[in-house]
């Protein structure tokens, strides 16, 4: 019997946590079964026992890390593994405020000689 992972989303994590437990025992037994020497069906259960357990492991992991980016929402800092991975050369790029910012060199050049404005005959 396949969990869902949607049925999974509605649990508490104590739920989940049994859950699991019972999803591993359920593994042990059959692999006690396969060395006892279980039929073909036995040994497609484990594939699925193994699956279920690791769909309740990432479900678990993703409430986790999801309750935790809610915590850190405020903060200044977030701890890395929660950030926004980009690419490095994204990472490290102006910000826009950054980008906007303009030397007192370049204001004086602006006010100076400002843009000039061209009226076109129609």
């Amino acid at each position: 019997m396949a969990v869902k992972a949607q049925e999974l989303r509605n649990k508490n994590k104590a739920e989940l946590v049994k859950l699991l437990d019972e999803a591993k025992q359920e593994l042990a037994s059959l692999r006690v079964q396969k060395v006892a020497g279980a039929s073909a069906a036995k040994l497609q259960e484990i594939g699925h026992a193994r699956r279920n357990i690791a769909r309740i492991l990432t479900v678990i992991n993703q409430t986790q890390r999801e309750q935790l980016r809610l915590f850190y929402q405020k903060k200044k800092f977030t701890p890395l593994d929660l950030r926004v991975k980009k690419t490095r050369a994204m990472r490290r790029a102006l910000t826009p405020f950054e980008q906007s910012k303009k030397t007192l060199k370049q204001q004086k050049k602006e006010q100076a000689f400002p843009q000039r404005k061209y009226a076109v005959k129609a």
